[in-house]
């Protein structure tokens, strides 16, 4: 199966500023999709596309749910876990160890892809909010 190429991918999927829970949802899914894909196996069209899906969801998400300007991945973490009065224990499925949990919430490891996949459908946000 060939992938498709950059201008295909943008008739596909048509990205323009967000500016509605509609429009965020379905850019929301072409991301999720575009995250399944093992990053050894896409190509750099996807991956382009990828990225540009990131910066608009992004910028809808800062104008849409503002945080402080200085909002690290482990800071939305963080206010996550603490409004959904969750510990750190709650999300080893996603970690896979304490250790890993541990160091990501003391803030000695960063978040990968897959763990940023997986936090954001726990919590029903992009998953770029933690990368």
């Amino acid at each position: 199966m060939t992938t498709p190429t950059y201008d295909k991918l943008l008739i596909q999927v048509q990205p323009k500023p967000i500016q509605s829970s509609a429009e965020y949802e379905a850019m929301l899914c072409e991301l999720d999709r575009l995250m399944e894909i093992e990053e050894s196996q896409l190509s750099d069209d996807e991956a382009s596309m990828l990225e540009l899906l990131a910066i608009l969801i992004e910028d809808y998400e800062r104008k849409t749910y503002p945080m402080p300007n200085t909002a690290t991945p482990h800071d939305v973490l963080d206010e996550l876990v603490a409004a959904h009065q969750l510990r750190q224990k709650d999300l080893l499925d996603i970690f896979g160890s304490k250790g890993i949990a541990s160091e990501v919430f003391n803030r000695k490891r960063g978040i990968s892809k897959t763990q940023a996949k997986a936090l954001g459908e726990r919590f029903k946000v992009s998953p770029s909010v933690f990368l």
